[in-house]
């Protein structure tokens, strides 16, 4: 079946069971005071949009542009259930976000994901994504890996 991917509120039942998983998944790898997670509240502010992917009406994965001041937009809680792996819902979702910040002249994607992370990293860097140096206000800590990419 085809997936589509669309800006949708975070305060969906599906879309907080799927959050509900990308946090329990994270918290699997990395220790609770280093994951830097965003409600499903703090998520359906005016600064961040939302994208979920939907394959026959269910919720399967998930992203969103978060912005910050300067130009500077940040990719947050990517997700995809691992039933749907494997089918580049990631890259569509990473695809949709900069196709948002472009339309929005942002001037740069920046993110923070765990470092044990590699399907993670794969699609970030297919996405021509950079590693790069602590961003924002996250602390340097072995647990971060950092990833920013030009769009101006």
């Amino acid at each position: 079946m085809a997936i589509e991917i669309a800006v949708e509120s975070p305060l969906q039942d599906d879309v907080r069971t799927l959050v509900s998983e990308l946090n329990e998944a994270l918290m699997a790898l990395t220790p609770r005071e280093f994951c830097h997670h965003l409600t499903v509240e703090q998520m359906a502010d005016g600064s961040t949009t939302v994208f979920v992917a939907r394959e026959d009406g269910q919720a399967v994965g998930c992203g969103a542009l978060k912005r910050h001041g300067d130009g500077i937009g940040e990719v947050k809680r990517m997700y995809t259930r691992p039933s749907h792996r494997g089918r580049r819902i990631g890259s569509l979702i990473v695809e949709q976000i900069e196709a948002l910040a472009r339309r929005e002249e942002l001037g740069q994607l920046v993110l923070e994901t765990g470092d044990r992370h590699p399907a993670a990293w794969t699609v970030y860097e297919r996405a021509g994504f950079r590693r790069c140096g602590p961003i924002l206000d996250y602390p340097d800590t072995q647990w971060s890996v950092f990833y920013e990419k030009k769009l101006a």
